[in-house]
Parts: structure tokens; C-alpha cells; sequence
């Protein structure tokens, strides 16, 4: 429902130029946590990578990968699966290159205080409703080790980009 008021779009300079005398600012998520959610929510619960043509013809990546083999695959399911493409591409694509030039960053767990902002500058009440929310739950610990290595390097920019506003746990 967000995406279709406000469809999320790549970071292009020349749109970005119209609106430097404009309060800009940004929400991320944690890398980590981004990734996951691409797996327990477009793949556990909606099971999106059955809509994937390409995938549904080939033999080598099941459509209901455990997370082990889906991180060890990544690569694979983002060739095959737009869905899983557009929810693992690194963060930078989004929010540009560093260093980020909003006047505030958001992490996720701060959308309260963004819609406090919002209606501080517009002086209209701002709700910011919350979707997406999965109960299967996936911890790095529960993964195998060479997973959590996939992990590591996969993510690795997207962290460094990051590094101020989000600490890596994988470290």
C-alpha cells in the first residue's frame, strides 16, 4: 500500500538537484534485518518466488528454499526472482552515494519520531501506520556457518555505507 502512494525509486542525481532548498531525509533498515524480511516475508509468508516465471522453469533453486540455501543462493534468486532483486539491492542505489546528503536519517525504529517531525514542519498530524509486520523470526546465530559468511561479504558494503548509522553484528 506504501509503495503505491510512494514508489520507491533509484537514487538519480538529476531529480535530486530540484529539491536542495527542500528538508530532505531518509528512512533505512538495517541491512541484516532487510535481508531477512526479504526471505520471511516475500518468500516464508507470501511465498512470492512461485510467482518468479524464470524460476518456476529452471531445476536448481526451489521454490521453497530453507534460509540457509536462499542466503547461499542469493545471487541465484536475485537473477531469477525480480521480488527478491528489488528487496536485497544495496541500500545506496536508494538512498544515493555517501556521504548521504538529507538533514536527517531514520533508522526504521525511529518512524515515530519522523512522523513527529512531519507534523511539526506541515502542521498537520502525521501517522506513519506500520505494514509488513512477519512472525516468522530468523536470528544470524540460527544460520550455518558458511551462510553467515555469505552474509558477511553480501552485505559488507551495504554496512559500510551504513556505518553511521547502523553497527554491524556480523563482525
Amino acid at each position: 500500500m506504501v509503495h503505491t502512494i510512494y514508489p520507491t525509486k533509484r537514487f538519480r542525481p538529476h531529480r535530486w538537484r530540484k529539491y536542495e532548498d527542500h528538508w530532505r531525509f531518509t528512512v533505512g533498515r538495517d541491512p541484516l534485518k532487510r535481508l531477512f524480511s526479504a526471505y520471511t516475508d516475500r518468500e516464508v509468508a507470501r511465498r512470492e518466488l512461485y510467482n518468479s516465471r524464470l524460476l518456476r522453469k529452471q531445476k536448481v533453486l526451489p521454490l521453497d528454499p530453507d534460509p540457509d540455501f536462499f542466503f547461499q543462493n542469493l545471487e541465484g534468486y536475485m537473477a531469477q526472482a525480480s521480488v527478491v532483486k528489488h528487496h536485497v539491492l544495496p541500500a545506496w542505489l536508494f538512498i544515493g552515494p555517501a556521504p548521504l546528503r538529507y538533514d536527517a536519517v531514520y533508522k526504521t525504529s525511529q518512524i515515530d519520531a519522523l512522523a513527529e517531525k512531519l507534523s511539526a514542519l506541515t502542521g498537520e498530524t502525521v501517522e506513519i501506520p506500520r505494514f509488513n509486520s512477519t512472525r516468522t523470526r530468523l536470528a544470524f546465530d540460527d544460520l550455518a556457518p558458511e551462510t553467515r559468511d555469505a552474509l558477511r561479504t553480501f552485505l559488507a558494503v551495504d554496512y559500510e555505507h551504513l556505518a553511521g548509522y547502523y553497527k554491524n553484528p556480523m563482525l
